[in-house]
């Protein structure tokens, strides 16, 4: 089985957040840590995931939130699959804080390995018509969560079992 690395995003993924909660179910989990969640720098960040990802035997499946969905798209490497939700709009003042703005513009432009991406209608940092465009530059699928916001615990989205699911599809098309 691929390691599986957790991207959180800005302030990282606190205690009883779904990525915290799936990490801490398998020793093959593990989250790519920041020097400080608070002020994300996209070099440092990249380089923290580019780290972890040389750290791994194979490559690793990424799983992605918020923020993390743009450090991703950044670092363009090569990993075995990605679940990325809610994807920050980095380029849209309107939807995201200035701490996020190191990390634009966002890149639009295939990843080169399967991808899912997950975002709802009412997400306030970015709009599904975006998190849709994404997806398709990626080259990724996209699926709906519905009103869901930012599919994080302001949302209610703790255990969040409906993203395990759509994570079981993306390893079985894992490469």
């Amino acid at each position: 089985m691929s390691t599986v690395l957790f991207i959180p995003g800005l302030g990282g993924s606190p205690p009883g957040h779904w990525q915290s909660l799936w990490e801490g179910r398998d020793r093959d989990y593990r989250r790519v840590e920041q020097r400080d969640w608070e002020a994300p720098d996209k070099d440092e960040w990249v380089a923290a995931l580019a780290e972890a990802v040389a750290g791994c035997k194979e490559r690793p499946l990424l799983v992605a939130h918020s923020l993390g969905c743009a450090v991703v798209a950044h670092w363009g490497g090569v990993a075995s699959g990605a679940l990325l939700v809610s994807p920050a709009d980095v380029d849209d003042e309107a939807h995201t804080p200035p701490e996020t703005r190191s990390f634009a513009p966002m890149p639009m432009k295939p990843l080169g390995y399967p991808a899912i991406v997950v975002a709802s209608k009412d997400d306030p940092f970015v709009t599904e018509e975006r998190a849709r465009a994404m997806a398709e530059a990626w080259d990724a699928r996209f699926r709906s969560a519905g009103n869901s916001g930012h599919i994080n615990l302001d949302s209610g989205h703790g255990p969040w079992p409906t993203g395990e699911s759509v994570f079981a599809d993306l390893r079985s098309r894992a490469t």
